[in-house]
């Protein structure tokens, strides 16, 4: 793998992973105490988990639906049944690549003995919480803004949680209108790519809404054949909600079948959550959110 790697200490908590496409922040802790030094190793770690995911990206960039046969890397494998599980045929194992480095990246400080532990690649984020550990994670209404409208307040009840988002104007392609979809499930691999196949399906036709060939936009995309939407202009209130309401239901058949807890959508300033979120999503205004 060619790309220039670097580490750096962005805070008293944080180390700063970056090789290529990958832009980790990893924190860790034992018992409340920043574990730099483990964070450091887990950021090398990381670069070996992208270099034996890059070894099979000629695979993993085929449409799940026409691998006949599975890598013999765990990560690749990963990546592959998170996918599948889903069940849109037409998405690559690229999905779920974010979120599976993350997860790589957090089970191995969780196994080394880190309490709790946050790895965010850009957006999707892999959080480990032994017993007693909480973490808030803020949930974003624009996939490339920073304001934050609801707070996801995490405990142990799951060790192993998975937060990542989708939507226009994200480093990957969409083929929806949502401006976000944020989903949370047990692990970030799955959870990345059911927001992935959520906000896909965050769509309705409409002559405003702006579609390419993922191709005429990047040569090396693993989405060669597929429109994606570049820009979404005025549409009629009835035409979002329509678009909504598919999202929305694609995300409940998830959570029905068990592979997410729950997800958020965004699309301009329509807002919608599957019920299934009630107990662990506030709004940033509700007085329940102390940090």
């Amino acid at each position: 793998m060619s790309y220039e790697q670097s580490i750096t200490l962005l805070d008293e908590e944080t180390i700063l992973a970056e090789c290529g496409p990958m832009r980790l922040a990893i924190c860790a802790w034992q018992n409340s105490r920043p574990q730099i030094a483990l964070c450091q190793q887990a950021a090398q770690a990381s670069f070996a988990f992208l270099e034996t995911v890059a070894k099979d990206k000629a695979v993993l960039s085929n449409f799940v639906g026409n691998i006949r046969s599975m890598p013999e890397n765990v990560l690749a494998q990963q990546m592959i049944e998170s996918v599948r599980a889903i069940g849109d045929m037409d998405l690559t194992p690229m999905a779920a690549v974010a979120g599976t480095i993350a997860d790589a990246v957090a089970d191995w400080l969780f196994a080394r003995g880190s309490t709790k532990v946050v790895v965010d690649n850009g957006g999707d984020i892999a959080l480990r919480l032994a017993e007693g550990e909480t973490a808030n994670v803020g949930i974003r209404p624009q996939i490339n803004c920073f304001d934050i409208s609801h707070i996801a307040r995490l405990d142990n009840r799951c060790s192993s949680w998975g937060v990542t988002t989708s939507g226009v104007g994200g480093r990957s392609f969409t083929r929806g209108i949502a401006s976000a979809v944020t989903v949370i499930a047990e692990n970030a691999s799955i959870a990345d790519a059911a927001s992935t196949a959520i906000a896909n399906a965050c769509f309705v036709s409409d002559p405003n809404i702006q579609q390419v060939l993922a191709e005429q936009i990047d040569p090396f995309t693993d989405l060669s054949g597929k429109a994606v939407t570049v820009r979404v202009g005025k549409l009629t209130q009835a035409k979002r909600k329509v678009a909504q309401m598919r999202a929305l239901q694609r995300a409940e058949d998830l959570v029905a079948c068990g592979h997410i807890v729950g997800a958020l959508i965004y699309q301009d300033k329509r807002f919608a959550m599957t019920s299934s979120l009630s107990a662990w999503v506030h709004g940033i205004d509700d007085p329940r959110d102390v940090s």
